[in-house]
């Protein structure tokens, strides 16, 4: 966490990363029970209050969920997926595809559509301008309007290029085994100013949906509003934090996050707290830091993109020491691996692997675990077991590749 000497952490603004573990973990409903069955309003409450599920492997978002459900299968969360008190699948934080709770989505677009434009990776040549990004949102909006079913991607893209000229069909940006059309730069672009969202799968194909298909009368929230909100979201889910924390998980620009924490702050929303010499940020009125459920002795399992080990910072606290160098990327990014989590930070990396309704799962920590941890870790993959609805799950302990007995 980023120190700041200059802020002044009032008596009684002061917690242990202890306390931040428990708070974070509790809040992200890790270290309790489910307390009422997976209708797809609770589905929604769980992503609402781990803000969003990354979903762009969709078995890891089912599993995120599951993870924090306490109970059900992989159907409840699809089952979710439909209506307005479930699941809306969009773009979300850093242009990537998530689960967000359907009710929240006037929120995350108000937000998400006021966030300053980031760098573009693409040649000059193959960019949009902001003119044609303009004619491609309302190309866009204008296309699923009138799309009862949806429309594919394919069937979008005819009608952007028919609406707009040649140029949005240019095969200019590289793709996975090939190349997309430039209009496509601007697809996320439309879901976070509110004129898409995923619609039911046409059998192997994605379709896309304007958002009032799901949210009768949906619009976007007022931008400041909508901005406060978000970041109270954040700060409740992965606070203490700071400003360049908040603009990492959005994949925004670092001084625009600390100009309107500054306003939250002054506005008297925000209250600074030390955290063992080192300051972050508090909603201001989250006063209760001792009555979260304690995560020490807890062991979760969790998938590829978590929210969790996104969100949380500082990434040397949440991956310490030999973690670091076993579940992070060479560039430093969370989520490339399915992690075993004790007591809020990562201690090891796990696989799944699936054939029909049987599974192997190899966990790989890395410090021996304890008889009273493995019998956790049999429960928490009898959990996942349960939850994929598998007939036969088998647990294997892989070896301990670093660390003393813990």
């Amino acid at each position: 966490m980023d120190i700041d000497n200059g802020i002044d952490t009032t008596e009684g603004s002061h917690l242990s990363w202890r306390q931040v573990w428990d708070r974070r973990m509790a809040r992200h409903g890790l270290t309790g029970t489910a307390s009422s069955a997976p209708t797809p309003s609770r589905v929604a409450d769980v992503v609402a209050a781990m803000c969003g599920a990354h979903a762009q492997v969709m078995s890891a978002a089912e599993l995120s969920i599951g993870a924090r459900l306490g109970g059900g299968t992989r159907a409840d969360v699809r089952a979710a997926l439909d209506g307005a008190d479930g699941l809306v699948k969009t773009y979300g934080p850093r242009g990537t595809v998530h689960l967000l709770a359907a009710r929240d989505l006037p929120m995350w677009t108000g937000a998400l559509s006021a966030l300053p434009s980031g760098p573009n990776g693409l040649p000059q040549a193959s960019r949009l301008t902001d003119r044609q990004t303009e004619e491609v949102v309302e190309a866009v909006a204008v296309a699923l309007a009138d799309a009862d079913e949806g429309l594919t991607v394919e069937e979008l893209s005819d009608a952007v290029v028919a609406a707009t000229g040649p140029w949005a069909g240019d095969l200019v940006m590289p793709a996975f085994q090939g190349m997309w059309p430039r209009w496509r730069q601007a697809l996320h672009l439309a879901a976070h100013r509110g004129a898409l969202c995923f619609g039911p799968d046409r059998g192997r194909k994605a379709t896309y949906l304007s958002p009032e298909r799901r949210l009768p009368g949906f619009r976007p929230a007022p931008a400041h509003e909508a901005l406060n909100s978000l970041v109270t979201r954040y700060l409740h889910a992965y606070g203490p934090a700071t400003p360049r924390q908040f603009a990492q998980w959005l994949a925004a620009p670092p001084a625009w996050a600390a100009t309107l924490f500054d306003t939250l702050a002054a506005a008297g929303s925000l209250r600074p707290v030390d955290v063992e010499g080192s300051t972050g940020w508090l909603n201001a009125d989250d006063q209760e830091p001792d009555t979260e459920t304690p995560a020490a002795g807890t062991l979760r399992l969790l998938p590829y993109f978590d929210a969790y080990v996104v969100g949380c910072h500082p990434r040397d606290r949440l991956f310490p020491g030999p973690a670091a160098a076993r579940a992070l990327s060479r560039t430093g990014q969370a989520g490339n691996y399915p992690v075993l989590l004790v007591d809020g930070t990562v201690a090891g990396v796990w696989h799944l692997r699936r054939s029909g309704r049987k599974a192997d799962l190899t966990v790989e920590p890395l410090a021996r675990l304890s008889a009273a941890r493995r019998r956790a870790l049999d429960e928490e993959a009898a959990r996942i077991g349960a939850f994929l609805d598998t007939t036969a799950l088998r647990v294997t302990v892989g070896p301990v590749t670093v660390g003393p007995h813990a």
